[in-house]
C-alpha cells in the first residue's frame, strides 16, 4: 500500500509528462484496436463469403477429390458424414460440384458447376442463391431448372425461361449431356463467378453423372463462429476414422489462395503494431528514465532510511503500472466512439476501389468495419502491461542500483 501511494505521488509530481505518456499509450491502443478490429471483420468477412460460394467452412469429401477434382472421385453414401456434422454445424448440405461445357444455340462456355438441394438450401449459406437478381431458384430437386451468372447470360443470350445443354464427363469418364432451362440469373459483382458458374438441381445431376440416389462429391458444413473450424474438422475426423474413402478439410485446404493472403495480410497486420508498439514503448522508457533520474537523491534518502534495492526496483514498476492503467482508461474514452461508430456504420471505401473489388476469387466488402473478438481485446490489454512493464525494467534497476551515499551529495 505504501509503494502505491508513493508511486501515485511520484506519477502526479509532472502531470503533463504522464498525461503524455498516458496519451501516447492511449493512441497505441486505438491504433491496435483499430488495426485488430478490421481485420477480425474483414478476415471472418472473406472467410464467410469464400464458404458460401461453395464448399462451406468444413467439408466431408472423397480422397482424392480436393488435390485433383474429378467427377470420377465420389461419395456414394454421405449419410454418416451429415448426421455427425449436423451436431456441430449451423448448416449441412450434400453437393456436387464440377466442370462441364454450356452451350445455347451455337456458342458454348466451359464453366463450374454446383448441384445443390433447392429444399435444403440457404440463402445465408449460398453466395449465388442470395445474389439472384432475376427470377428464381429452381423449386425441384429433380427438375431441368439452372440459375447462372449475368456473365454467363450475356456470353450465350440466356433469360429465364431459355434453354441451355450441359455436357459433362460423368462418373465412368463417358460423355453425357443434360437439357436445362434457365430459372434465375444471379450477379455476385466477381467477374470469375458471373461468367463461369452454374447451380444445378442435385438430384438431376446424379441422374446425369450415374450417383444414384445419394451420391456426392462433398458434404458442405456451415458454422455460426468461423474460429471453431480447426475444432469442428478434428472432431469430424475422429469420428469417421473407420471412413477410409472421405476426408475432413477446412477452408484452408479448399481454398489456399484466401488462406495464403489471409495470412500474409495478418503479418503484416502485426509487424506494423509490433512497430507502433515499439514506439510507445520508447517513449514511457524514456519517462520512467527521467523520472528515475530526477529523483536519484530522494531515492538514495529512502534507500539510507531503510529502503531495500528491491523495493526501489518495485516502486519504479509500480509506477509503470499505473501509467498503463492510466493509459487504458484514456484509451477506452478514445476508442469507444471510434469503435462504436465503425461497428456499425464504418467507412465505405466503394470510390476508391469500387462494388466488384475480389481477392483470391472472394469478393471484399467494400464497407471497411471494425469487429473485435474477445480474445483479441484481451490480447491488446496484455500486449500494453506487457510493453508499459518491459518499458520500466532498465530505469527500475538504475533506480535500485543507485548509491545512497553518492545520490545523497548530489545538489
Amino acid at each position: 500500500m505504501q509503494l502505491n501511494m508513493l508511486a501515485w505521488r511520484s506519477l502526479s509530481r509532472n502531470r503533463r509528462r504522464t498525461l503524455i505518456t498516458g496519451f501516447s499509450i492511449a493512441f497505441g491502443i486505438f491504433l491496435a484496436v483499430t488495426f485488430t478490429g478490421s481485420g477480425d471483420y474483414s478476415y471472418t468477412s472473406m472467410i464467410d463469403t469464400g464458404a458460401a460460394m461453395g464448399q462451406g467452412h468444413v467439408s466431408v469429401a472423397a480422397v482424392g477429390y480436393n488435390a485433383r477434382p474429378a467427377l470420377s472421385r465420389w461419395l456414394p453414401d454421405p449419410g454418416p458424414a451429415m448426421e455427425i456434422a449436423r451436431g456441430q454445424a449451423a448448416g449441412v448440405y450434400p453437393r456436387i460440384m464440377g466442370q462441364g461445357m454450356f452451350a445455347a444455340g451455337a456458342r458454348n462456355v466451359g464453366a463450374v458447376f454446383l448441384a445443390v438441394d433447392p429444399a435444403r438450401e440457404h440463402a445465408g449459406h449460398n453466395y449465388f442463391v442470395r445474389s439472384i437478381v432475376e427470377g428464381e431458384l429452381f423449386a425441384e430437386g429433380d427438375g431441368r431448372g439452372a440459375v447462372i451468372g449475368a456473365g454467363m447470360a450475356e456470353k450465350l443470350n440466356l433469360r429465364p425461361g431459355k434453354k441451355v445443354i450441359l455436357t459433362v464427363t460423368d462418373r465412368d469418364g463417358q460423355l453425357t449431356s443434360e437439357l436445362f432451362r434457365v430459372s434465375g440469373i444471379f450477379r455476385t459483382g466477381d467477374r470469375a463467378a458471373d461468367s463461369g458458374f452454374v447451380l444445378l438441381p442435385l438430384d438431376r445431376v446424379r441422374r446425369t453423372l450415374g450417383y444414384g440416389t445419394g451420391g456426392v462429391t462433398f458434404v458442405a458444413v456451415y458454422l455460426d463462429d468461423q474460429r471453431r473450424v480447426n475444432e469442428v474438422a478434428a472432431e469430424l475426423a475422429l469420428r469417421l476414422t473407420s471412413r477410409q474413402d472421405v476426408e475432413v478439410l477446412t477452408w484452408r485446404e479448399t481454398q489456399p489462395d484466401l488462406s495464403g493472403l489471409i495470412a500474409v495480410d495478418r503479418l503484416f497486420n502485426y509487424l506494423l503494431q509490433l512497430l507502433v508498439g515499439m514506439i510507445i514503448a520508447a517513449g514511457i522508457l524514456n519517462t520512467m528514465l527521467m523520472s528515475v533520474l530526477e529523483r536519484r537523491r530522494e531515492l538514495g534518502i529512502m534507500m539510507a532510511l531503510g529502503m531495500t534495492p528491491g523495493q526501489v526496483v518495485r516502486l519504479v514498476l509500480i509506477e509503470s503500472f499505473w501509467l498503463g492503467c492510466l493509459g487504458v482508461v484514456m484509451g477506452i474514452v478514445l476508442t469507444a466512439p471510434w469503435f462504436h461508430y465503425m461497428s456499425q456504420t464504418g467507412i465505405d471505401l466503394s470510390r476508391l476501389i469500387g462494388q466488384e473489388y475480389s481477392a483470391a476469387g472472394v469478393l471484399v466488402d467494400p464497407v471497411m468495419k471494425l469487429r473485435l473478438y474477445r480474445e483479441s481485446g484481451a490480447a491488446i490489454l496484455a500486449a500494453v502491461f506487457t510493453l508499459t512493464l518491459a518499458a520500466a525494467v532498465y530505469p527500475a534497476i538504475r533506480a535500485g542500483r543507485i548509491m545512497p551515499v553518492d545520490a545523497i551529495k548530489e545538489k
